[in-house]
């Protein structure tokens, strides 16, 4: 199967294939100019030259002479050794030679452009002679009157140019190499640092990720938050912004800056790990889990998964209060079997009359509880509740008194509402006398009106710590010794859901709970 390439190995391809193709143009453009910066340096060169020999008075002189090759011959070969350049021809106007370095070329015509020089301007030009191409200056000798004598000329052949090039071209080729082998590494590094980041992923294989993780991180039923190292929010999807209410541009924001519910925040800020641990957001009953995410051994940061148990709460309290009544039933059935035999016995006895009257004695208990709270609660599941609960209370060595003030009529507020506002805090005053001296008793008071539930519950416990007095409805406060104290934090929901309130007092405890009929 042949392997594809990863986004650092096209990348790093792309930019070798882009660095050789810019340095070898620049290297072709910087050879082109040092051709041209050399031409115009020779020409330069031999104008000077030319001017030079031209203006000397000594040439002027020896144009007069009857040779003027002997004179001048020595004289041009030693200015052109001198000037490192390749020829000084000295002619007549008519380009007939007097001096070459090929003396067989001497008294030859000049091969070359001379109108302009016989004008009394000087010529530069690149012009192929007897010794090749090469750049040229023409310039006028002129005698004592002003007039054009002769004609000089200077040259240097292309080839010699050329190899004044050639001995910069290991210069050149050394910089080009350096220029490629400093791009290469810089580009051998960047895809090596890509190639870190992507774990040598190809780009299909990277799209087909994002798609894959994209479609299943919208899709799931838990909430993720994702947070790196730095306390940056990385990913958060769908299910998570809906559990806490967060809006939809949230990456790349610290946690602190979120309005996140204190439970939550806190959580996240800790980066503690968790396990099934229940929280309270908003009118949510969460349960997060929170881990360390780590690559080959280095942290990247904390996940957290949220799941909504807000139904699940409800239901298991309402399903504790069903298993409360259930055992109470069932210990009210034996003791119930126990007071029948009893009574079986003393009629077989011959005493009627005890036997009667124990038998209306309890009746007439049970009956009393039983009228006092169907009288004042019409609410059949709120009856039920209180009437296990008297049970339950009865079972520990507790007295739960319904305060004779109690009056609820119809459904003022959702039941499920008021059961866990009545059954919680019932609960944590029997948890808070259970074990105590007597006398141990719980009152409950429970009166609606048409702008409000009253909600009372009074306890002969130790009462709570001043100091703990404004943490009663948070989480994790309880009267337990063992536990996560969630009960009253679900009274604190119900209370802010509604917009009530609450007071705590000690000597006796008494928690009170005002709640408005919306």
């Amino acid at each position: 199967m042949t392997r594809r390439w990863s986004i650092a190995g096209q990348l790093f391809a792309l930019q070798v294939l882009v660095v050789t193709l810019l340095v070898a143009g620049g290297t072709a453009a910087a050879v082109l100019l040092a051709r041209d910066d050399a031409r115009d340096a020779a020409a330069d060169e031999v104008t000077a030259v030319a001017e030079t020999v031209a203006h000397a008075p000594f040439v002027a002189e020896a144009l007069a002479s009857p040779d003027p090759t002997r004179r001048l011959q020595p004289y041009a070969e030693a200015t052109r050794l001198a000037t490192e350049t390749d020829f000084v021809v000295v002619m007549a106007p008519d380009r007939t030679r007097y001096t070459h370095p090929n003396r067989d070329l001497i008294g030859k015509p000049f091969i070359g452009t001379i109108d302009a020089a016989l004008a009394g301007d000087q010529i530069v030009e690149e012009y192929t002679g007897t010794l090749g191409p090469s750049v040229r200056a023409v310039v006028p000798v002129r005698g004592d009157g002003g007039a054009v004598v002769g004609l000089v000329s200077v040259g240097i052949t292309t080839e010699a140019i050329n190899r004044e090039l050639l001995r910069q071209a290991p210069a050149v080729g050394t910089a080009t190499a350096a220029a490629l082998a400093l791009a290469g590494v810089g580009a051998w590094l960047l895809s090596r640092r890509l190639r870190r980041q992507t774990h040598g992923l190809g780009p299909a294989e990277m799209t087909r990720m994002y798609e894959y993780y994209d479609a299943v991180l919208h899709s799931v039923r838990e909430g993720l938050v994702v947070v790196d190292r730095g306390g940056r929010v990385a990913l958060v999807n769908d299910e998570g912004r809906r559990l806490l209410g967060l809006p939809e541009a949230v990456a790349d924001r610290r946690v602190e800056e979120l309005d996140l519910p204190p439970a939550v925040g806190d959580l996240l800020a800790s980066g503690r790990p968790a396990a099934d641990e229940p929280l309270l957001a908003g009118h949510r009953v969460l349960v997060a889990n929170q881990q360390v995410t780590r690559f080959e051994g280095r942290p990247l940061g904390t996940v957290l998964t949220l799941r909504d148990h807000t139904e699940l709460r409800a239901l298991t309290g309402e399903l504790d209060s069903v298993r409360g009544l259930t055992e109470a039933l069932r210990a009210q059935a034996h003791e119930a079997a126990n007071r029948l035999h009893t009574v079986l016995t003393l009629v077989e006895l011959g005493r009627t009359d005890d036997a009667v009257r124990l038998a209306t004695e309890e009746l007439a208990l049970a009956q009393q509880l039983t009228d006092r709270v169907v009288g004042a609660v019409t609410e059949p599941a709120l009856a039920a509740l209180l009437l296990g609960k008297s049970s339950q209370a009865s079972e520990r060595g507790v007295e739960l008194v319904v305060d004779e003030e109690s009056r609820l009529d119809g459904e003022p507020l959702p039941t499920r509402d008021l059961l866990t506002v009545v059954g919680n805090l019932v609960d944590n005053a029997l948890e808070a006398v259970t074990g105590t001296d007597p006398p141990r008793r719980v009152t409950v008071l429970v009166r609606g009106t048409a702008e409000q539930v009253l909600v009372r519950v009074t306890d002969t416990g130790p009462g709570v710590p001043a100091d703990q007095v404004a943490d009663a409805f948070r989480r994790g406060w309880s009267t337990k010794r063992e536990g996560r104290g969630l009960g009253l934090a679900l009274v604190g929901q119900v209370i802010q859901r509604y917009g009530g309130t609450y007071e705590v007092s000690a000597a006796p405890t008494v928690f009170t709970v005002r709640l408005p009929v919306p």
